[in-house]
């Protein structure tokens, strides 16, 4: 029965979390007039399912919960610095480069092939590019390379 507190205890303090961010995410305002969802809706979405989660956490907590071992906290770190590096370098190496080298840190990380791993991360990363930046009219960083070789100011 003790066990179960603890997940219980932390599905509280994610709710808790998750309210935050929400309220936070009203704070954000758009530019443009003409954008009817605006950027709020995805943190919004994001913030509801981690309440749902939390909830589900509540409800029904794991009977044996188990701590990791310490090259699984080791791994979870190298995850953690992973993305506050991608965050710092998003802008001036780009989203091309910076997803593929994050995504194939994490692919590395978890024991996959580097060469797979490498190619499947830079077309991923190009074909995400050329949607969200093309097709959908959402302007990614080009980085300080791609800015030179492309000539775009």
């Amino acid at each position: 029965m003790r066990d179960r507190l603890h997940d219980r205890v932390i599905g509280g303090l994610l709710i808790l979390m998750a309210v935050w961010y929400m309220i936070e995410t009203t704070q954000f305002r758009s530019p443009l007039l003409t954008d009817p969802v605006g950027p709020r809706l995805f943190p919004l979405m994001l913030g509801v399912l981690l309440v749902l989660l939390s909830i589900y956490l509540i409800v029904k907590p794991d009977e044996n919960p188990g701590w990791p071992k310490p090259e699984g906290w080791l791994r979870m770190g190298l995850v953690t610095l992973s993305f506050v590096a991608y965050a710092y370098l998003l802008v001036p190496l780009g989203f091309v480069v910076t997803t593929t080298l994050e995504m194939v840190a994490l692919a590395l990380l978890f024991g996959g092939p580097p060469l797979r791993a490498l190619i499947a991360s830079a077309i991923f990363s190009f074909a995400l590019y050329v949607l969200f930046n093309n097709l959908l009219g959402l302007g990614l960083p080009t980085g300080v390379l791609f800015r030179q070789l492309l000539g775009a100011s």
